[in-house]
């Protein structure tokens, strides 16, 4: 049986790399005393499939993870279990049983939700929300993106699903994007914003902006139609 995990990394924790915390969650899984499956052979190890990975310094509340488990309690025993061994900065959201067939965590992932915003010193000399709003209307979005090989010009204007510059609950401006995160297409928050930037006679400071990962979604849609939801609405609570 294959069970999806979400869970929310933010403090200190956010600078733990995804291979530390891929270690981290072996461990606790251990801890907590779920039942998980081990794969054959001369060097068993948990049967584990980790979602979109989330870059060093980022926050977020929709990280997922899947296991497979050779036995079920409840989701809400699951997720105490795992919450009583979790540090500061690691919180389960929710632990949902997947059908039969279903694709694993990383093959599902096709979109990601960020809210952006600058640290404080790090703002813009300009009025950013009103000039987003023109920097997004445009019908073409270039940028150079480079590889370790070469340079490519892409337009980042189709994988932009939405972007919206807001003040926040706060008081604090706050960049809302939903944008395509899938292995053929992903877009990183940064790269849009020093794009932003750029066109506005600005440039992206290194640490100058504080990112979070709202969410990252799963395409159920059909024929070509987008039809985005979370990664755990495809399973079910048990």
């Amino acid at each position: 049986m294959k069970v999806r995990i979400k869970f929310a990394k933010s403090g200190a924790m956010r600078f733990v790399g995804h291979l530390d915390v891929m270690r981290y969650f072996q461990k606790a899984i251990r801890r907590a005393e779920i039942d998980v499956a081990y794969s054959e052979g001369f060097s068993p190890h948990q049967i584990m499939s980790f979602a979109a990975p989330l870059g060093v310094g980022l926050e977020s509340r929709g990280e997922y993870f899947d296991i497979e488990v050779r036995s079920l309690t409840t989701s809400e025993d699951m997720t105490e279990r795992l919450n009583r061994v979790m540090v500061p900065g690691m919180e389960i959201l929710s632990v949902t049983l997947l059908e039969e067939g279903a694709k694993n965590a990383m093959a599902s992932v096709a979109a990601a939700a960020y809210s952006v915003r600058f640290r404080e010193g790090y703002e813009p000399a300009f009025d950013w929300i009103s000039r987003w709003a023109v920097f997004y209307g445009q019908p073409v979005i270039s940028v150079t993106k480079k590889t370790k090989k070469s340079e490519a010009l892409l337009d980042l204007k189709p994988s932009v699903y939405s972007a919206a510059a807001e003040i926040g609950e706060d008081g604090i401006p706050v960049l809302c994007m939903l944008v395509d995160a899938s292995s053929s297409g992903n877009v990183k928050p940064s790269l849009v914003m020093d794009a932003f930037l750029k066109e506005n006679g600005g440039e992206l400071s290194p640490f100058s902006l504080l990112v979070t990962r709202e969410e990252t979604y799963t395409d159920v849609g059909e024929k070509g139609r987008r039809n985005l939801v979370p990664l755990d609405a495809v399973g079910k609570i048990f």
